[in-house]
């Protein structure tokens, strides 16, 4: 189909452009991410627009139905959940107000649809509360702008015409997008956000008015060295450190109130949607404030919180060869995440009918407390492979490769999420999914030696044969001092509680070759038997120069003293350091808990030698 001498536009081939728009902009990612600056500089643009209009592509590529309205109306619907950041949200109201704009039409005229983009234009406007000039706001407006003037003027009933004067005008307001905001302006680049909305428009117009359509990445084809390195812009100080965003359903939110309410947490705030349906993009320090406050106007879904700083740092001055990134089920003490560079996507976490995301809105003394108090026993439940998706998305585009080291596949369905996730990225980096076969201290020292492989230089193929001699080396171990919660849970039948309690026993978990959790025995005696525990690992541990580490539900001065011991019981041994036990075994093993992982220590400057030395 082509728009020359066309006066009108159906739904079937608006759905056919608007794939080529957002095959344009996914194909254009990479670039996008290396000139975001604006309102962070953390590299993410083009990932969060990819996976936003990509939300869409199933609704077009099969529409149960071309009626335009009925159609737009879809779109706008799979845009509001799929969008993610600050563009992403903003699209989505743009078509927001496209589709209650041409609610009732079967097609298009040139002046319907200056009129449906004029209102998604108001929509994407009025979306911000802080809207500035000089970004993805500025296109949008000189695009809907132009198409107004051009539909009054001749040939303004023919889409060629106004199609191709439209295009004109969005280039110029992008070119003019650094004078509009100085950070543009330091950093030699236009606007992420724009320059997104604007690969949209000329893919959609490039087959209207001459049938020229583009096509959907081939992921075989992409560059394997054709990554985009640093980040434009400088890397500071963020006043706000998550990225949190939600969707919120009701039967008439109070968008009014709901805006002044999320005011006050934070910063770059974007509500987009409906009265029945509202998403939430906004910059804060506690994502759990936004969810609290989003849950008194509706239902919650869809709660996902970026560390931007992790993000930032990840993007400047980027020299590792691939990048790290593991689940929440990883327990890892926070100064390691720092230096390291390891990224997270947190589990889920339920009390009743009360949402968190572990370690990111909730953090483990809060959960303890909640444990302790809340007559309701939590769950946990993986993160979602949209959850992962957006994460190596992010993280393949600026790097040639992602290695993510997940709970065992033998306890959880979280390794098969992160699988089926790895296969559906569009970008040039390819992820590299590890089963640790471990969890907890374990799964987090896998984590911690990939991550100084990345930093010693080594590259994904050889960290990954490092880490496969590493895993059957690598072991948990679990002192529990309290069955009450494992029975709550239902992981654990009252009658071994009782058993336990009569004969004065401390329970013992351990990981198994096969990737299970199972039962290790137990040791004589209550109340912390910190020797007994000690020796019980050396026994069960292989000999020889070992890293251990310690996480802690609520004990950490008994974590102290059974570090002291486990460097006498492990000659040689060395400490990674002592975390807060996560949810993830906390759930199960409740406050008192103590968790020991053990790993043959690799001595990965050598590896790195020899890995030079046969290059």
């Amino acid at each position: 189909m082509t728009a020359t001498a066309v006066a009108e536009l159906h739904g079937q081939g608006f759905a056919t452009a608007l794939q080529s728009g957002i095959h344009r902009v996914i194909n254009d990612q990479d670039k996008l991410n290396a000139i975001n600056v604006f309102p962070v500089p953390d590299g993410d643009t083009g990932t969060n627009l990819s996976l936003s209009l990509g939300s869409a592509l199933a609704t077009l590529k099969n529409p149960r139905d071309t009626h335009l309205g009925k159609l737009l109306a879809r779109i706008a619907d799979d845009l509001l959940d799929g969008s993610r950041g600050n563009s992403g949200a903003i699209v989505a109201q743009f078509f927001q107000g496209m589709s209650d704009a041409a609610e009732e039409l079967n097609d298009f005229t040139t002046e319907t649809f200056a009129r449906a983009v004029a209102l998604g234009s108001d929509y994407a406007h009025d979306a911000l509360s802080n809207p500035r000039e000089g970004t993805i706001l500025s296109v949008i407006a000189a695009f809907a702008e132009s198409i107004q003037d051009l539909v009054g003027k001749e040939g303004g009933d023919r889409f060629p015409t106004v199609l191709t004067g439209a295009v004109e005008a969005t280039r110029r307001a992008l070119a003019a997008t650094p004078d509009q905001l100085e950070v543009l302006k330091k950093a030699g680049v236009v606007d992420a956000g724009a320059k997104g909305f604007v690969d949209l428009v000329e893919g959609m117009v490039d087959y209207l008015v001459d049938g020229t359509f583009v096509a959907e990445p081939d992921l075989a084809q992409l560059p394997e060295e054709g990554l985009v390195s640093e980040t434009a812009g400088d890397e500071g100080e963020l006043t706000y450190r998550f990225c949190t965003e939600c969707i919120v359903t009701g039967t008439d939110i109070d968008r009014r109130k709901l805006r002044q309410t999320l005011s006050r947490l934070g910063d770059s705030l974007v509500l987009a949607g409906t009265k029945r349906k509202a998403k939430i993009h906004i910059h804060v320090n506690e994502p759990e404030e936004v969810f609290r406050a989003a849950k008194t106007y509706g239902e919650l879904s869809g709660e996902k919180a970026d560390d931007m700083q992790r993000q930032q740092s990840s993007t400047h001055g980027v020299a590792a060869k691939f990048a790290v990134i593991t689940d929440s089920a990883a327990d890892i003490p926070d100064e390691l995440l720092e230096t390291h560079d390891i990224h997270i996507v947190p589990l889920r976490l339920q009390f009743g009918d009360r949402g968190y995301l572990d370690k990111v809105s909730i953090t483990p003394d809060e959960f303890y407390e909640e444990l302790r108090s809340n007559p309701v026993h939590p769950t946990t439940s993986q993160p979602s492979p949209g959850d992962f998706r957006r994460q190596y998305q992010f993280l393949a585009s600026h790097y040639p490769d992602v290695i993510s080291v997940n709970l065992t596949g033998r306890v959880s369905g979280t390794f098969q999420a992160a699988k089926s996730a790895a296969g559906r990225i569009n970008a040039s980096g390819k992820v590299h999914v590890v089963n640790t076969m471990n969890a907890s201290l374990g799964q987090g020292l896998l984590t911690i030696l990939a991550a100084e492989c990345a930093q010693a230089g080594l590259d994904a193929a050889a960290t990954l044969e490092v880490l496969n001699h590493a895993i059957p080396d690598t072991s948990s171990f679990a002192m529990i001092n309290d069955l009450s919660y494992a029975v709550r849970g239902g992981r654990v039948p009252k009658s071994r509680k009782l058993v336990a309690d009569l004969l004065r026993v401390t329970p013992v978990l351990r990981t198994t070759p096969e990737g299970s959790v199972s039962s290790g025995g137990v040791l004589p005696g209550r109340g912390w038997p910190l020797k007994r525990f000690a020796r019980f690992i050396a026994k069960h541990v292989p000999a020889g120069e070992l890293h251990f580490m310690i996480g802690h539900a609520e004990c950490e001065e008994r974590a102290r003293e059974l570090e002291a011991l486990l460097h006498q019981a492990l000659s040689g041994s060395t400490s990674r350091g002592i975390t807060p036990l996560g949810t993830a075994l906390g759930v199960h093993a409740g406050p008192g808990a103590i968790v020991v992982g053990v790993q043959r220590r690799i001595d990965v400057d050598s590896v790195a030698r020899v890995a030079v030395e046969n290059q």
